[in-house]
């Protein structure tokens, strides 16, 4: 019977308690199958869970609360199907559905999935019968009546001796069990290891049990929280503070593969030009115009290699975008024209906070349109960033994204700037570190609240941003770069790692998180090197240069109060040591461009961890140092400060030692020694390493001929280049060559073969062939049948000697045979 008060006249209940407290699904009432891959199961309270079977290898688990209409079916990540991948399948090639006693079971060619009825948790399972994933509490919320949103959960079961990865920019140990953390995109000046969250959101996640793989897409852009069996050592969970739990598993079985699946399900980048690909030299700031032609002309008169010169905030006028400083700057097309005729690039930063400025015309038209952001009772949104008071634009809107992308044709087109760099954009305010929670987002037709909108700002400014500069750039590739982003977001941009330090733990640090950046779907990645805070010495400059050649994104960057960080700015030795980093970044472009491809067209990341190379060896589960770039480079950096080496472990199989061509075998840790002229870097066996010669600039000249180094190998290894000239589109119209040789060798002979697909004629039209690590020496060569005349052995990039061949780029076969190995008599 109801109480009542005689005093307040009103009834004593416990419904608002109630409406807080953790709710579940409980019994499921009734399931069905909607269509020929979606299925609904809906349990006595109202609890819905759409389950759709996008592919053999991925399940979609979409939660809907009691009462919860279902949302439209959008998201910023997965392409709709019209703007799929190609290579992604959007069905399965085998589906069943069946009810059982005590639960619903539907089996893919790969996977089977088990609804319980009782509870709607759920279990995942290969086809042979392992269990992958296993709901704990499973799906479970309570509301918050402060936002009126449902805070959605999910629990799964942590197995004995799993092992998990990704997760994107976290600046900490590479294997996240034991560890928490949060996606909320923040401006973290010169973070610390640990330091969480940072400026990317990516929340997905790679599992690793009984050397089986899988992984978890959790596509909701509220603030999210992971938790990898810290709070409790059985259980993992993950939650948003609003919107659907929405995520997806994605079946391996290898780590590989499960980043290739998520990669290609929220679509991996369109090419870039290839110049992008070369050294980027950056500063706050190089201001006024003569001090970047100083930087220049220091470039080229020592005879360091650079593609890119970056202008930071100062090139502005009083920091408004898409404006020039009069007096530093009074003729950017001449500057632009200078750079170009010595083979530079100007790419300038453009920053998401329009000046309050009745006089500036971005500003006034912005206001005109009503493109900014209002706070929810109606006014705009201001706050503090360079330019003092701004206004910011709501990208989450078509028509703001048309304007913000027409914007770059004063930049790009008129001046001729080739690149554009994306800064602020978490978004990062001053004040109060980002929006507040009521400034309302158009969310492409679906209002929303900055809670709801925060983490893919920056992914919708780099889109925008990308939009101009492609329509503007036209006929050649936009170039971008971004400092936060969202899942999908490797779509529309490059990144970096924001704000570090010059320390030898921010080298540490600039190795893991690129690792995990590129497992996670974002391969065009690299670090401020040598460090944005404070400044490093000559030592750790150099080995920072040293690992950056190995990153797909390879720039200095620096804070210009603290010294200044040209590669020639710690003299001797430094800046010869520094030059030929980076001459050996140039010389291996054509391989970097392939491997590149490979993930353009597959999703393959382009840094893959010990552990994606063998997942079999649980030696690998948790060094985090060794990583390697492409197929057949694996690369181990210096960390520590007067190191002349360092321990380093080789997966299984057979690894040349690049400076001095030693054959090691893996699954052991070795020695490379390694002084400051050397990185750790050692070559697959029976890999074919393309190199070309060394150019100031991409494009500074023809090239003739190109390098392929082969190493031996008892066995039979594929290899592959890709080349498209590494400019304009007309590589999507076929006009592209995939050149795959094999290297095939035994006792008496190693044989390289080539198989050439597509239309695209190379500048080169022969090969040096140099042959690294045969077993005797070589005595005969034939190309396609005919003699070729071995010489004699030359020095190689390492100067170490090695037999070398000159023959035609269209070879079909070489065959070199070897003198036999001398058999040792009996006793």
């Amino acid at each position: 019977m109801a109480n009542f008060t005689q005093e307040n006249n009103y009834m004593l209940n416990n419904l608002a308690a109630q409406s807080r407290q953790e709710q579940q699904p409980g019994p499921v009432q009734r399931a069905e199958q909607t269509n020929d891959y979606f299925f609904t199961f809906t349990t006595e309270n109202g609890t819905r869970l759409l389950l759709h079977a996008l592919s053999d290898k991925i399940l979609r688990f979409r939660y809907l609360t009691p009462g919860s209409p279902a949302e439209p079916d959008f998201s910023y990540a997965v392409p709709s199907v019209d703007d799929a991948h190609p290579t992604f399948p959007r069905v399965p090639t085998f589906l069943e559905f069946k009810e059982k006693s005590d639960h619903y079971r539907l089996t893919t060619a790969r996977l089977i999935c088990i609804v319980w009825k009782d509870s709607l948790r759920t279990r995942v399972l290969d086809r042979s019968g392992t269990i992958l994933s296993a709901d704990e509490k499973g799906f479970h919320w309570h509301h918050d009546d402060d936002t009126g949103n449902d805070i959605v959960k999910m629990s799964h079961q942590v197995p004995s001796g799993v092992c998990y990865y990704g997760l994107g920019d976290k600046p900490a140990n590479s294997n996240l069990r034991g560890q928490r953390f949060v996606n909320w995109g923040t401006d973290n000046y010169g973070y610390q290891k640990g330091a969480d969250p940072l400026y990317k959101n990516i929340p997905f996640y790679q599992v690793l049990h009984q050397r089986i793989a899988h992984g978890i897409f959790f596509d909701n852009t509220f603030k999210a929280f992971f938790d990898f069996a810290a709070e409790r050592a059985d259980v993992t969970s993950f939650w948003a503070e609003g919107g659907e739990l929405n995520y997806y598993f994605i079946y391996g079985p290898t780590l590989l593969e499960v980043s290739e699946e998520y990669t290609c399900l929220t679509c991996p980048p369109p090419l870039p030009p290839l110049w992008a690909l070369g050294y980027h030299q950056c500063k706050w700031s190089y201001f006024p115009e003569g001090n970047v032609q100083e930087i220049a002309l220091g470039m080229r008169e020592r005879r360091i290699p650079c593609d890119a010169i970056y202008l930071d905030i100062d090139y502005m006028d009083g920091y408004r975008c898409f404006t020039w400083h009069p007096q530093h700057f009074p003729e950017p097309k001449r500057l632009v024209q200078d750079l170009g005729q010595q083979g530079f690039k100007l790419v300038v930063i453009i920053d998401p906070g329009i000046k309050i400025d009745p006089s500036y015309p971005v500003y006034q038209e912005g206001l005109a349109q009503d493109f900014f952001c209002r706070r929810a009772d109606g006014p705009l949104m201001r706050g503090s960033v360079w330019p003092g008071q701004c206004h910011f634009p709501d990208y989450t809107r078509p028509a703001v994204r048309e304007w913000w992308a027409n914007l770059f044709e004063g930049l790009i087109k008129d001046v001729g700037v080739r690149g554009v760099w994306n800064d602020m954009n978490e978004p990062a305010v001053f004040e109060r570190g980002t929006f507040p929670d009521d400034v309302r987002f158009d969310y492409d037709g679906q209002p929303c609240s900055h809670k709801k909108a925060h983490n893919i700002y920056g992914m919708q400014m780099a889109r925008a941003t990308n939009e101009g500069v492609a329509r503007f750039s036209y006929p050649n590739r936009p170039f971008t770069i971004t400092r936060s982003t969202y899942a999908g977001g490797q779509r529309y941009s490059s990144g970096w790692t924001g704000d570090n330090i010059a320390s030898w733990e921010h080298l540490w640090l600039a190795n893991i998180q690129c690792q995990r950046l590129s497992i996670s779907g974002f391969s065009f990645i690299g670090s401020d090197i040598g460090g944005f805070v404070d400044q490093p010495s000559g030592e750790l400059y150099a080995r920072w240069i040293a690992l950056g050649a190995f990153h797909p994104f390879f720039r200095t960057h620096s804070s210009g109060d603290h010294g200044d960080q040209e590669p020639w700015s710690f003299g001797e030795p430094f800046t010869s040591l520094v030059r030929s980093f980076i001459e050996l970044r140039y010389q291996l472009l054509p391989y970097m461009y392939t491997t590149f491809w490979q993930y353009s067209t597959h999703g393959t990341p382009m840094l893959r961890p010990l552990t994606f190379l063998d997942q079999n060896d649980p030696e690998t589960y948790l060094r985090m140092a060794e990583f390697s770039l492409g197929d057949n480079l694996l690369v181990c950096p210096i960390t520590q400060a007067g190191a002349d080496g360092r321990w380093m472990y080789l997966p299984k199989g057979q690894w040349y030692y690049y400076w001095t061509d030693e054959l090691k075998t893996g699954g052991a840790e070795v020695w490379a020694a390694a002084d400051l002229t050397r990185i750790p870097l050692f070559i697959r066996a029976g890999a074919v390493v393309p190199m070309q010669p060394v150019l100031q600039y991409v494009g500074e000249k023809q090239v003739e001929e190109l390098t392929l180094h082969v190493y031996y190998k008892a066995g039979t290894v594929e290899s592959v280049l890709y080349d498209d000239g590494g400019e304009g589109y007309a590589y999507q119209q076929g006009q592209q060559t995939i050149r795959r040789f094999t290297v095939a060798g035994d006792a008496t002979t190693l044989t390289l073969t080539q198989y050439i697909e597509g239309d695209y004629q190379p500048s080169y039209a022969t090969y040096r062939v140099v042959l690294h690590g045969l077993p005797t020496a070589p005595v005969a060569a034939t190309a396609d049948g005919q003699p070729v005349d071995l010489g004699t052995c030359s020095d190689t990039e390492t100067t170490v000697a090695a037999p070398a061949l000159v023959v035609s780029a269209n070879l079909k076969t070489l065959k070199v045979e070897i003198e036999p190995v001398p058999t040792s008599s009996a006793k």
